[in-house]
C-alpha cells in the first residue's frame, strides 16, 4: 500500500471534483435504496390498505416518493459518471505528465536497460491502472460506509435492534470480504500486469522486425513467443474472472442469509408494533443494503493489479537522475569554449574506461576534430559535453564555467547536436523540423530544407507531409540530412557533429560540409568522424585510441609528424 502514496498524493489537486464525485455516488445510493425501501413499503401497505378497505390511506405521497427516487437515481447517477470520470481522466493526465517529467532526466542512465516497449506499457498501461485507486478502492469504500451508517440509522430509528443487527453484518462484511478477496486475487493481479508487459514488448518486437525476422527465418519463432504470453495473460485473466464470479455468489448468499435472519426478526412485528407493511420496508431495505457491497471485493481483489503497476511506476519515479540539473544554476548563452580537464569514464557495470585522461582545450569559435577507429571514445566525448552522464573524474568546463552547474535550459539552448541516431517522429515533416526552432516560419523551413538537399520531401503536401509511420519513410542518409537540418535551424554557438555525413554519397557529403563549414563560421565545432574527410578545414585534429589523445595539432602538423596520422593518410593515397 505504500507504493500508492505518491500517487494518493496527486488527488490534492483534483480533490473538488473527486469529492463531488463520491457525494454524487453517495446520493444516487441512497436514491436507489430508498426507491427499493419505499416501493417495498408502499406496495405492502397498498395490499393491505386494499384488503382491509381503508379509506385513508394516502396513496399520493408514496407514490411521488417514489417518481422522486427514480428521478434522482437516473439523475444522479449520470452526474457521478460525468464527474467521477472527468475528474480520473484529468487525473490520469496529470499523472502522465509526473511521470513523463521523471522519466526525463533519467534518459540515457537509469532506464537504459529497460525496453522501448516497456517504458510505454508504464506509460499507458501501468497509468491506466492506477484509475482503480479511486474509482475501485477510495470512493466505494468511502461510499459503503456512509451507506452503512445511513441504512443502519434508518433502521435503527424504528427497531435500534434490527438496525444494529444489519449495520453489524454490513460492517463485518466490508472489512472480511476485501482481505479474503485481496489474498485470492493477489497472485493473478501481479501476473496480469505482468503479462501485459511481457505481451506488449514480444508483440512490437514482432511487429517492428517482422521483415528482419522472415529474412533470418525467426518470424515464427517471434510469432510463438507472442502467442505465449497471451496465453498468459488470458489464464491470468481467466483466474481472476472466477475470483470476480466467486465473490458475486458470496454476496448473493450473504444476502440471502441476512434477508432471512432479518425476516426472523421483523416477523413479530417492528419497533414493538404488530407485523404491518414495516416489515416488507425492513425485507426491501436489507435487500437494497447489499448494493453498497458489489463494489467493494472486486476493488479489493484487483488491488494487487494496482500495486504492482505502481511498483512499477515508482521504480522510475522514485529513481535518481545520474546527472542532476540546477534550476538555479548558470543562465547564460555559452560563448564556445570548452575545456576538458583530466577526464575519464566509465560505464556503469565496465571495467575498462571509456575515456581515460583527456585533456583538451577547445577556444571559441575553433574547429575542432575527433578522429580515431569505432569505439575509441569519440561518441563518448560528446556525450559527457551534453551531459548525457557525468565524467568519473575530471572536469568540463563551458566558458570556465564547470558544466555540472549549468541550467539545463542554458545548456541546451547552447548546443546543437547532429547525432549518429537521428530520431523520426510519426507527424508532419513541419514538426519534425520545427521541434528545433518552434518560431520558425515556413520560408526558413523550406530553405533549409533545400540546403541540406531534402526538397523531394516537399512533393505533395509539402511541409504537412506525414513522415514515420502511416507516412512517408526516410533512408539512412535523409535522416541524417533532417537532423543537420535541425542543427542549422537551432543555430546554436556550439555545434556537436557525430559523423554527420555518415550514409551519404560523395557528392552530397562534400555538399553536406561545405553547408556546414560556412553555417559554423564563427561557432565553435566539434566534428567526430572515423574518416579522412574534411579534416583540412578544422583548425585542430584530435587522434584518439583507447580511450585517449595520442596526436594532436593541425593537418599540417600532424602530416608532417610522420606518427599514426600520416599512416592513416598514406593508406588511403
Amino acid at each position: 500500500m505504500r507504493d500508492l502514496i505518491p500517487f494518493l498524493k496527486l488527488y490534492k489537486k483534483h480533490w473538488f471534483g473527486l469529492s463531488l464525485g463520491m457525494l454524487l455516488s453517495f446520493a444516487t445510493l441512497a436514491a436507489a435504496i430508498g426507491l427499493l425501501t419505499l416501493s417495498g413499503w408502499f406496495i405492502a401497505a397498498s395490499a393491505v390498505a386494499g384488503l382491509a378497505a381503508t379509506q385513508n390511506f394516502n396513496y399520493m405521497l408514496p407514490a411521488a416518493g417514489v417518481r422522486g427516487f427514480s428521478i434522482a437515481r437516473t439523475a444522479g447517477r449520470w452526474g457521478e459518471r460525468v464527474v467521477s470520470h472527468n475528474a480520473t481522466f484529468k487525473l490520469l493526465a496529470d499523472l502522465r505528465i509526473f511521470f513523463f517529467e521523471k522519466l526525463t532526466p533519467l534518459i540515457p542512465g537509469k532506464v537504459g536497460n529497460l525496453r522501448d516497449a516497456d517504458i510505454l506499457n508504464r506509460l499507458v498501461a501501468d497509468v491506466d491502472a492506477m484509475d482503480h485507486v479511486y474509482l475501485r478502492l477510495v470512493s466505494p469504500m468511502i461510499v459503503g460506509v456512509l451507506g452503512i451508517l445511513s441504512i443502519s440509522g434508518f433502521l435503527y430509528w424504528f427497531d435500534p435492534a434490527i438496525g444494529l443487527t444489519l449495520g453489524s453484518i454490513l460492517f463485518a462484511l466490508m472489512f472480511i470480504l476485501p482481505v479474503v478477496f485481496f489474498v485470492l486475487g493477489r497472485p493473478h493481479g501481479a501476473e496480469i500486469t505482468q503479462a501485459k508487459s511481457r505481451l506488449r514488448t514480444s508483440l512490437l518486437d514482432w511487429l517492428q522486425g517482422h521483415a528482419e525476422l522472415q529474412i533470418f527465418g525467426a518470424a515464427e519463432r517471434y510469432r510463438q513467443q507472442a502467442h505465449s504470453d497471451e496465453k498468459c495473460l488470458l489464464n491470468a485473466q481467466r483466474q481472476m474472472a472466477g475470483i470476480t464470479g466467486l465473490a458475486n455468489g458470496v454476496l448473493l448468499a450473504a444476502n440471502g442469509l441476512t434477508l432471512v435472519l432479518m425476516l426472523w426478526l421483523a416477523a413479530d412485528g417492528v419497533g414493538g408494533d404488530y407485523p404491518n407493511p414495516m416489515v416488507a420496508m425492513v425485507a426491501f431495505a436489507t435487500m437494497a443494503s447489499f448494493e453498497l457491497m458489489m463494489p467493494v471485493a472486486g476493488a479489493f481483489q484487483y488491488l494487487s493489479q494496482t500495486v504492482t503497476s505502481a511498483k512499477r511506476l515508482n521504480e522510475i519515479i522514485e529513481a535518481t537522475p545520474e546527472t542532476p540539473f540546477d534550476p538555479l544554476g548558470y543562465n547564460n548563452t555559452a560563448k564556445g569554449d570548452i575545456t576538458f580537464e583530466s577526464v575519464t569514464y566509465r560505464y556503469h557495470g565496465a571495467d575498462q574506461t571509456a575515456v581515460e585522461n583527456v585533456s583538451l582545450h577547445i577556444k571559441a569559435g575553433e574547429k575542432v576534430a575527433l578522429l580515431g577507429r569505432t569505439g575509441c571514445g569519440k561518441s563518448t566525448l560528446l556525450q559527457l559535453i551534453t551531459r548525457a552522464w557525468d565524467p568519473s573524474e575530471g572536469e568540463i568546463r563551458v566558458d570556465n564555467v564547470p558544466l555540472s552547474t549549468w541550467r539545463e535550459s542554458a545548456l541546451r539552448s547552447s548546443v546543437a547536436v547532429v547525432s549518429q541516431r537521428v530520431d523520426l517522429f510519426n507527424g508532419a515533416l513541419r514538426s519534425n523540423l520545427a521541434m528545433a526552432k518552434p518560431a520558425a516560419t515556413d520560408e526558413e523551413l523550406l530553405d533549409v530544407i533545400h540546403k541540406v538537399g531534402l526538397s523531394a520531401l516537399l512533393e505533395g503536401p509539402g511541409l504537412n507531409t506525414w513522415l514515420g509511420d502511416g507516412g512517408r519513410q526516410l533512408s539512412g542518409g535523409e535522416r541524417r540530412r533532417l537532423g543537420i537540418a535541425r542543427a542549422l535551424l537551432r543555430d546554436a554557438p556550439i555545434l556537436l557533429l557525430d559523423e554527420p555525413t555518415e550514409g551519404l554519397d560523395v557528392k552530397t557529403e562534400q555538399q553536406i560540409l561545405s553547408l556546414l563549414l560556412e553555417h559554423s563560421e564563427g561557432k565553435t565545432v566539434l566534428f567526430i568522424t572515423h574518416r579522412l574527410v574534411g579534416l583540412k578545414d578544422m583548425d585542430t585534429i584530435c587522434l584518439m585510441d583507447e580511450g585517449g589523445i595520442i596526436e594532436q595539432g593541425s593537418h599540417c602538423d600532424l602530416k608532417a609528424a610522420g606518427g599514426r596520422y600520416t599512416s592513416l593518410l598514406q593508406r588511403i593515397q
